[in-house]
């Protein structure tokens, strides 16, 4: 059967989404087809100025609220890049052959309760694209995608910011034990030579005015003050980008940014870490309780909080 039109499902999240696109990118090269997408709806901006991406489908909850939509469109193919119970509800209603990407449970709760590592060494990207091997697409190997829409670009200037010439420090993540705590963030930006610009969403801007006054007038908080395209702008006009296990960490990357990426109860052995850039990953290696989750928590399970309290901050500023 000639595969002319194919459904692509991942509903969360940010970083997730962005590591999806390689899959959509080479879908659409190299087999000329049309491509839907199914997602959240908080996540529709971050594939809305996709080129590769024909039409987006989105849900607030429930699959009940894209189902008779999606089984008029009579798809060839799944790809599903998420493989849960919804997508597995999906692929049950419409009925028509597709292929789902291996998320590995079983080794990832060997790690975060036994630590016990079974995990391939192999990039989640390099997963997903398990999932489009029966269709004869391969990794082009071009990297991530991220486009930003030409009326969401900053214009850093007019913040004065030199393009090329400041530090992008993402300081949020959802979960704090992804985040440094405050105390560690204003010491690294304290030593920084560049200019800092602080990123991160609504959820930081209290935190990012707490770090930029007890850091000095190099340290810009732009948290809270721009889109995620916005924020995404930022990064890719920066020399340098300084993040947690994020989204903006993986945005990043889409935009060849050399990376400093900093690990605190999640570890790079889950598969992902920054793809296709010059990066280096700052970790408090052989904690006995790390990783302790395949997410995160919003305080350490301890207590004590090593994996972050104990991260050297002269590997970032050196």
């Amino acid at each position: 059967m000639e595969v002319k039109k194919i459904l692509i499902i991942r509903f969360s999240s940010i970083g997730d989404i962005v590591l999806t696109t390689p899959v959509v990118r080479c879908l659409k090269q190299q087999m000329n087809v049309e491509l839907h997408f199914l997602t959240k709806s908080a996540y529709k901006n971050i594939l809305s100025p996709n080129p590769y991406i024909n039409k987006i489908w989105t849900i607030d909850k429930e699959i009940n609220e894209v189902i008779r939509d999606l089984k008029a469109e009579k798809y060839d193919h799944i790809i599903d890049l998420h493989h849960n119970l919804r997508t597995l509800r999906v692929k049950l209603n419409l009925g028509v052959p597709a292929t789902s990407f291996p998320k590995l449970n079983i080794e990832k709760w060997l790690l975060t309760n036994l630590k016990i590592n079974q995990l391939p060494n192999i990039h989640i990207v390099d997963r997903y694209f398990e999932t489009a091997k029966k269709l004869g697409v391969k990794n082009d190997n071009a990297g991530l995608d991220y486009f930003i829409p030409p009326n969401e670009e900053i214009d850093t200037t007019k913040f004065g910011f030199t393009p090329n010439e400041y530090i992008a420090f993402a300081i949020g993540a959802k979960f704090a034990t992804k985040r440094l705590p405050t105390h560690k963030i204003v010491e690294i930006c304290k030593v920084l030579p560049s200019p800092i610009v602080l990123l991160g969403s609504k959820a930081d801007a209290a935190n990012g005015k707490l770090i930029s006054e007890k850091s000095g007038t190099h340290v810009f908080n732009a948290c809270g003050q721009f889109s995620l395209h916005g924020s995404a702008s930022w990064v890719q006009q920066s020399h340098l980008l300084i993040t947690h296990d994020t989204g903006l960490m993986h945005i990043g990357a889409a935009f060849k940014k050399r990376i400093i990426s900093i690990w605190g109860n999640t570890v790079p052995a889950f598969g992902m870490y920054p793809y296709q850039t010059d990066y280096e990953t700052i970790e408090v290696e052989n904690l006995k309780c790390r990783p302790c989750s395949k997410i995160g928590y919003q305080e350490c399970p301890k207590g004590h909080f090593r994996c972050m309290e104990d991260i050297d901050i002269k590997k970032i500023i050196l």
